[in-house]
C-alpha cells in the first residue's frame, strides 16, 4: 500500500449520501481526520433532511444538502458548487453518486467498496460479480478503498480504515479510545418536558423496515413490568406514519393503569431534541436504528435487540472501545462497556438478509423468539451496575 502519510490538504469534503443513522458513524472518521490536519477545512455532503447528526459538530465548518432524487438542475448546481473545490474526498458509501460526487469535487478521493451481500466469504466463492465490475472504475479513481465486509468488519472500523493510508503505521488509528459524537441537544418541547419524571426509561420500537420489528405484545409485556417497577416510560418514534402509528397500537394493548406511566413523544421532537431525552434516561431500549446508535453515542445505558442484522457490521458502537471490533457476531446477550446487544436463538442467526421471506415487510423468526424476559434480564443487569 502506498503511504501519503505526508500529504496536507486544505479542504476535505466528507459524502455520506444515506440514511441519519450512515451519518452518524462517520463522526469517529471525522475526529481523527482532525487530529491528522488541524488546519484543514472540513465539509460535509449528504441529503436533505439526513445531517441533523451532525449539529454542533466542531469540525464540520460547511453542510452541503441535496436531494435524494436530484434533477438536472440540482445537479447543475451543485456540480458548480463543489467543482475541483476540494483537495481531498472522503466517499464513506458505495454508491455510484457518492463517487460521482467524490469524483467531480476533489483532486483526491477515498472511498469505500461495496461488497457481496453475504460478507466476503461468500463473495471469494463465487466468479466475478457483479460488484466486483462496478468496483473496477471506482478503484481507479482513489488513492486508497476499503471493502465493505458485513459479518467481520464494524461500520465505524470501515470507515476509520479510510484514514490508513495517511497514517505511517495504520495500526495507530486504533489505539487509542474511539467514540461516535452525538450532535448538539436542544431543550425538549416543553409539552412533553413538563410530563417527564425521573427516573424515565425511552423505548423506540420503529425500525426503518417491518423486519427489524418486535412483535407488539413483547413491548406491552415490556412496558408493562416497567412501570410496575416504578419508571416512567418514553415512547420514541420518527415522524414517519408507520412508526407512529406503531407507537399507539402499542398502547392501545396496555391497561389504563399503565397508560399514565407512558408518555408517546412520537413525531414531536427533532433529532437533537431526542438527544437530550435519551440523555436524561436511566436507560435506552430499542430496536436496530438509527436512533439506537444515537443513544449509545449519548453514552447512556443502551439495550439493542438485533435480529437478521450482524452486530459485528452494525452494532452500536460502546464510546471509548479501543480496537477494531466490539462484539462477537453471534451472542443471545453481549455487552460492552454500556451497550448491551440482544438476539434470537437460531443457526441462521444473523443473516442479514430482509427478514424471513427477504423482503421489507417480512418477518423475522429470530425476533420473534426473542422473549421479554430476556430484555428484562437485561434492564435488571443494567441497574444493578447504577
Amino acid at each position: 500500500m502506498t503511504r501519503f502519510s505526508s500529504l496536507k490538504p486544505k479542504k476535505v469534503l466528507f459524502i455520506a449520501t444515506r440514511q441519519i443513522g450512515d451519518v452518524l458513524v462517520t463522526t469517529p472518521l471525522i475526529q481523527q481526520a482532525r487530529e491528522l490536519w488541524p488546519e484543514a477545512e472540513f465539509h460535509f455532503l449528504g441529503y436533505r433532511g439526513k445531517l441533523d447528526m451532525l449539529k454542533g459538530n466542531p469540525d464540520i465548518a460547511q453542510l452541503i444538502e441535496t436531494s435524494d432524487r436530484p434533477r438536472f438542475g440540482e445537479y447543475l448546481s451543485l456540480f458548480k458548487r463543489l467543482f475541483q473545490r476540494y483537495d481531498l474526498a472522503f466517499v464513506t458509501q458505495p454508491s455510484d453518486r457518492a463517487y460521482f460526487y467524490g469524483l467531480i469535487a476533489a483532486f483526491r478521493r477515498v472511498g469505500v467498496l461495496g461488497g457481496h451481500p453475504q460478507g466476503i466469504a461468500a463473495q471469494a466463492q463465487t466468479k466475478k460479480s457483479k460488484s466486483d465490475q462496478q468496483n473496477a472504475w471506482k478503484k481507479a479513481v482513489c488513492l486508497h478503498t476499503v471493502h465493505v465486509d458485513y459479518f467481520n468488519q464494524h461500520v465505524i472500523t470501515e470507515k476509520l480504515r479510510l484514514l490508513e493510508v495517511f497514517y505511517k503505521n495504520a495500526k495507530d488509528l486504533f489505539s487509542k479510545p474511539i467514540s461516535v459524537i452525538p450532535p448538539a441537544g436542544d431543550a425538549i418541547t416543553p409539552s412533553i418536558a413538563s410530563q417527564l419524571r425521573s427516573p424515565y426509561v425511552v423505548l423506540h420500537p420503529g425500525p426503518l423496515t417491518a423486519y427489524k420489528r418486535w412483535p407488539l405484545a413483547y413491548w406491552q409485556t415490556l412496558i408493562t413490568w416497567l412501570c410496575a417497577q416504578g419508571w416512567q416510560v418514553a415512547l420514541s418514534a420518527s415522524p414517519a406514519k408507520q412508526d407512529l402509528q406503531l407507537n399507539q397500537d402499542i398502547i392501545s394493548l396496555l391497561d389504563e393503569a399503565t397508560r399514565k406511566d407512558v408518555i408517546d413523544t412520537a413525531g414531536r421532537l427533532s433529532i437533537s431534541q431526542a438527544c437530550s431525552l435519551i440523555q436524561g434516561a436511566s436507560v435506552y431500549i430499542g430496536v436496530d436504528t438509527s436512533i439506537t446508535h444515537l443513544a449509545a453515542a449519548c453514552n447512556t445505558p443502551t439495550i439493542a435487540l438485533f435480529g437478521p442484522t450482524p452486530p459485528t457490521n452494525f452494532g452500536p458502537w460502546p464510546n471509548g472501545f479501543i480496537g477494531r471490533q466490539p462484539y462477537q457476531l453471534r451472542a443471545r446477550t453481549q455487552t460492552v462497556g454500556n451497550i448491551t446487544i440482544l438476539q434470537g436463538p437460531g443457526e441462521c442467526v444473523p443473516c442479514r438478509k430482509a427478514g424471513c421471506d427477504d423482503h421489507p415487510n417480512s418477518r423475522s423468526e429470530c425476533l420473534d423468539l426473542l422473549e421479554p424476559n430476556q430484555v428484562i434480564e437485561a434492564v435488571k443487569n443494567v441497574t444493578l451496575k447504577q
